[in-house]
């Protein structure tokens, strides 16, 4: 009796029990080194390399570096505007955290009234949507702030262990709530919504291991149903 024959009688025959049994000591998950409480790495797979999510990030904005245009906005510091940017006029940088001293704004996000409307042709907003509570109010600045027909380029995460580090940690997201929330803001049309990642991927971002630890191949699968990171564009009207 080969396998396929076999397989099927047991789903026909065998008690659940039995059949979870089989299939545990056939096909066994094997966890080497993984099998403990504590992750790999505890910052993130940085001491490691870099980082699962932050290959996700930057193959998204190499596949936009011609949205980074003009005056370029970004978090914390103008990093990807540099590596990523084309055409770049002038690069500034948001933070709450007036000693920041890349920061040419100081403004919370979700609050971000004293930035001026229509103001720049692309918004960098990476890994950061996570961290404020009132994302719409911060959604809403985000498309205010840009130009008419500027770029907004965000990734948040769909799964990840909590920042730490002195940051309140709120949310996860889906793709279907990234599609709703810029939406409506957007329009419908106007955002598109990426998925990066696979069970393997997310596997080894939560375990702190580094992307350099696997093949382009492996890192490049994209499953719907683990998604590690999600990356949306959204154009203003």
């Amino acid at each position: 009796m080969d396998w396929h024959m076999a397989s099927n009688y047991a789903e026909q025959y065998l008690p659940i029990g039995m059949r979870r049994w089989l299939r545990r000591t056939l096909f066994p998950a094997w966890m080497g080194s993984l099998r403990r409480g504590q992750p790999v790495s505890n910052n993130w797979g940085f001491d490691r390399g870099r980082p699962v999510d932050r290959y996700y990030i930057e193959s998204f904005l190499e596949s936009h570096r011609s949205d980074i245009r003009g005056r370029v906005l970004e978090i914390m510091n103008s990093d990807y505007t540099m590596q990523f940017g084309s055409a770049v006029e002038a690069a500034e940088v948001l933070d709450v955290d007036p000693a920041n001293k890349k920061a040419t704004l100081i403004a919370d996000l979700s609050a971000g009234h004293s930035i001026p409307s229509d103001s720049f042709d692309c918004f960098i907003l990476n890994q950061t949507l996570q961290l404020i509570y009132d994302v719409k109010s911060a959604i809403d600045h985000s498309y205010r702030i840009l130009r008419p027909g500027g770029v907004l380029l965000v990734t948040v995460p769909a799964l990840s262990r909590l920042a730490g580090q002195g940051f309140t940690d709120y949310w996860r997201f889906t793709p279907t709530s990234c599609a709703r929330l810029f939406g409506e803001v957007f329009g419908e049309a106007h955002v598109s919504v990426s998925v990066f990642g696979n069970v393997l991927s997310a596997v080894a971002f939560l375990e702190g291991m580094a992307c350099e630890e696997f093949s382009k191949h492996e890192l490049d699968q994209v499953d719907e149903r683990y998604p590690l990171l999600l990356a949306i564009r959204a154009v203003k009207r």
